[in-house]
């Protein structure tokens, strides 16, 4: 054998043997990567490879450099998700975050410090604790959507305690999850009732006083010429003793009116709802005030902005409510009475009811939903305050949108 031929060889071996040992390290530093890779995917942290070995220490140095990269990382997210849990346990408005999936739906991932102490309770693991303190409330947390307030009254051990619920959508590790915020709204309803009885007090007050007081004033002359002309042994004035008694009872008549108009407030009957479309609706309005606009020489206009609008409702109720706000405008001295009705983001039927007459007076504007409060000398006032007493009934509502020179628009809302 040649000198040639050894060298060959011997390139050979070590290139083989080169090539082998690249292979065995190249596994042995696959099997560190994957190693690590697993430990991190399983929240494992505790280790480290060792740095000083000569074969791979160069190596064993960047994978731990990784790892506390990784670590610092998870130590900020953690850091960063205690900061947001204080600033939520220190917000007044309940958070409860819950599972939407078929597998684990109802299940609570995270409520604040004030959602258990609204709701009564030292912790919750899932929606259906709720039902041991209402059936209703646990009912409106499965039950509230984005974008549509719910509202849901309960007892806790001290009183009673009604709640304004909104939701969102969203998505924690790739599952969909629903977060629920919600406050008490109890001390906000009761300040509403009060201020409500005391508009309502005010007005019934003014309006019996108004026709008690005439009638009191009256009898006391007609007793005291009566008795002045039994005095004197002559005969009354017929005439004006028939005057005044025609007087009482006219007066006596316009209060039982008055009482009688508040009883019907109170006795709205529950609606008998059914599908119908609102381009229907609207025909029917428009042939019930007819002469109205046509005598004042107004015009009716009607624009459906969405296709083919259904609401589910009472449609007599429903059209006296329209009704009446197109006589309303005709009398205010409106030349265009429109109606417009749309489908707005949140799936909600939107009906404008809009014209261009005389303006509602900027002091009249909070008063003119409560009962008897009247800007006419002949209304009654119980046209608009019946209107959303009805669309309540509805789960609906009716608010005055703007009232200036240009245009009067009423908006109602169906959900």
């Amino acid at each position: 054998m040649d000198a040639t031929t050894v060298i060959l060889i011997a390139a050979g071996s070590a290139a083989t043997a080169a090539l082998v040992t690249g292979l065995l390290v190249h596994r042995r530093l696959h099997r560190k990567v994957s190693f690590m890779l697993d430990a991190l995917e399983d929240g494992e942290s505790a280790f480290r490879y060792r740095e000083s070995k000569w074969l791979g220490g160069r190596f064993n140095r960047t994978l731990n450099r990784l790892h506390g990269i990784f670590d610092a990382e998870v130590k900020a997210l953690r850091e960063q998700d205690a900061h947001y849990g204080k600033m939520l346990d220190s917000i007044r408005t309940g958070i409860l975050v819950y599972d939407c999936t078929e597998r684990g739906e109802g299940n609570v991932i995270y409520a604040n410090a004030a959602a258990t102490q609204m709701l009564g309770l030292p912790s919750i693991s899932h929606l259906r604790q709720l039902s041991t303190v209402s059936p209703e409330l646990m009912e409106a947390f499965r039950n509230v959507s984005t974008n549509k307030e719910v509202r849901a009254t309960f007892n806790n051990e001290r009183s009673k305690v009604t709640i304004s619920l909104a939701a969102t959508e969203s998505t924690i590790g790739g599952r969909p999850v629903r977060i629920v915020a919600f406050n008490d709204i109890t001390g906000e309803i009761a300040h509403n009732e009060e201020i409500s009885w005391n508009k309502l007090i005010r007005v019934l007050t003014h309006e019996i006083m108004n026709t008690v007081t005439p009638i009191a004033s009256l009898s006391d002359t007609l007793s005291k010429d009566l008795t002045t002309a039994q005095v004197n042994e002559v005969e009354p004035d017929a005439e004006e003793l028939k005057r005044g008694l025609e007087t009482i009872s006219t007066s006596s008549k316009g209060l039982i009116k008055f009482v009688d108009t508040y009883r019907n407030l109170t006795r709205v009957a529950a609606p008998v709802k059914k599908a119908f479309y609102v381009r229907e609706l609207v025909d029917r309005v428009r042939v019930l005030t007819a002469d109205k606009v046509a005598e004042n020489g107004a015009r009716f206009i009607y624009e459906e902005k969405s296709d083919d609008i259904l609401i589910y409702a009472d449609a007599g109720q429903i059209s006296q409510i329209m009704v009446n706000l197109v006589k309303n405008a005709v009398q205010a001295g409106a030349t265009v009475v429109r109606i417009e009705a749309s489908i707005d983001w949140s799936e909600k039927v939107v009906v404008r009811i809009s014209n261009n007459g005389a303006p509602i007076p900027e002091e009249a504007a909070d008063q003119i939903f409560v009962p008897f409060y009247t800007t006419k000398s002949d209304g009654s006032g119980i046209g608009l305050s019946l209107s959303r007493q009805i669309m309540r009934l509805h789960n609906g509502s009716i608010v005055l949108e703007r009232s200036d020179e240009k245009m009067t628009t009423f908006v109602m809302e169906f959900r």
